[in-house]
């Protein structure tokens, strides 16, 4: 298959000033420098229509690596190809001009991108309207909030139709439904075959987003291959090894938890819903033997604090679960959840002990964007009529 993005031998060095505890006269006129090598020998290769996650620590070289595949700066070795057209969301919004108006900023930013005018005049409703910004679009972007200014950035850039999509971070910014539109974005970009290189701290999303994944530890290239796969040996490095979601049964642990996942009404995998709307939760399970009197529970919990806000869960009686691989899912049929970011967990548990035998946490995220306008702190499935005593109830 043909790639858009290939990276041989690249690496990327800096020349960093030592600076002694105690500087003399001499040490002002002959500094001593080192070489600091940011990135070394990353090479990858990213087919056409594909999504490929970078993951890693603080510092492991994510960031350096897409400003190298933007061409913001060059490589110190190796090689970097792109092929179709390129569009990176790194730094939203840094070439605008603060005295120009938004939509002044908005032609020159997309100008600046590779987009004709006549694209920028097509799209510009829909860019404002995925900005959020409404009567802003004619006030110079000097008195944007910052929100504003970097949700106005994204918004060019995401209409760009690239054929190549380098995303990093900027999801950690906005709020939390401006950060579920971004996705839901990004999930359209894809279903059109854009090739996407996406980095993120969050790694449910970068599970549920990529098909394969590269981890960077200390500049280099640690581990790379199915996104999973790849989520599950970082949190390992993270953890010291200790790991229980995801692994294999035992005799000691007869069902073990091998995914949970989200789709949406029309089956399809996501990360990303609307408030109020259907969604399925998907629990995975590979038993080792006849497991009966079993209860399988999945967690909503808020992505901050924490908190426990609802739970699905089988019957009290308990379920039988059958020797291979077995799904439980939970079917829902109006999203009770306001706009936000939340976490899922699952644990599976004999009936008659609170004790799991299995659980997965903090490798599902679900972002949930606005639906009908509501209030407060659940979205409320509801019905309502209006009738005469007299009459019969005409429901809405």
């Amino acid at each position: 298959m043909s790639w858009d993005v290939r990276c041989a031998g690249v690496g990327k060095r800096y020349r960093v000033r030592d600076t002694p505890r105690r500087r003399t006269l001499k040490d002002l006129f002959t500094p001593k420098s080192r070489d600091m090598w940011a990135l070394r020998d990353i090479t990858f290769e990213v087919e056409r229509g594909d999504v490929l996650g970078i993951i890693g620590p603080n510092g492991a070289g994510k960031s350096t690596l897409l400003k190298l595949l933007s061409s913001i700066t060059a490589p110190s070795e190796g090689e970097i190809r792109i092929r179709g057209r390129l569009a990176a969301l790194i730094e939203v919004g840094s070439g605008f001009h603060p005295e120009l108006t938004g939509r002044e900023n908005v032609f020159l930013s997309g100008t600046i991108l590779g987009m004709r005018r006549r694209e920028i005049a097509a799209r510009l409703d829909s860019i404002a309207d995925f900005a959020g910004i409404g009567s802003y679009l004619d006030v110079p972007v000097k008195w944007y909030s910052s929100g504003m200014y970097v949700r106005l950035g994204f918004a060019v850039a995401a209409h760009l139709e690239p054929d190549v999509l380098l995303v990093d971070e900027v999801l950690a910014v906005g709020d939390a439904e401006f950060q579920a539109r971004c996705l839901r974005r990004i999930q359209d970009l894809r279903e059109r075959g854009a090739t996407i290189v996406f980095i993120s701290h969050d790694l449910g999303t970068v599970e549920r987003m990529c098909r394969r994944a590269i981890l960077l530890r200390a500049g280099r290239i640690a581990a790379e291959g199915d996104a999973r796969d790849v989520v599950t040996r970082y949190q390992r490095l993270v953890t010291d090894g200790v790991l229980t979601a995801g692994g294999a049964p035992d005799e000691d642990r007869p069902v073990a938890i091998t995914d949970l996942g989200i789709t949406d009404a029309a089956g399809r995998e996501t990360c990303v819903a609307r408030s109020n709307d259907p969604l399925t939760l998907a629990l995975s399970l590979r038993v080792g033997r006849l497991f009966p009197d079993a209860i399988a529970q999945v967690m909503i919990y808020s992505y901050e604090e924490g908190t426990l806000l609802c739970e699905c869960s089988t019957p009290a009686e308990g379920i039988t679960l059958q020797p291979g691989d077995e799904a439980v899912r939970f079917e829902i049929d109006a999203l009770p959840l306001l706009p936000g970011m939340y976490t899922l967990g699952a644990i599976v548990r004999p009936r008659d002990s609170q004790r799991a035998i299995d659980w997965w946490f903090g490798r599902t995220t679900l972002h949930v964007e606005s639906g009908p306008a509501a209030r407060g702190h659940v979205a409320l499935p509801y019905r309502w009529s209006l009738s005469k005593a007299s009459e019969p109830v005409r429901s809405r």
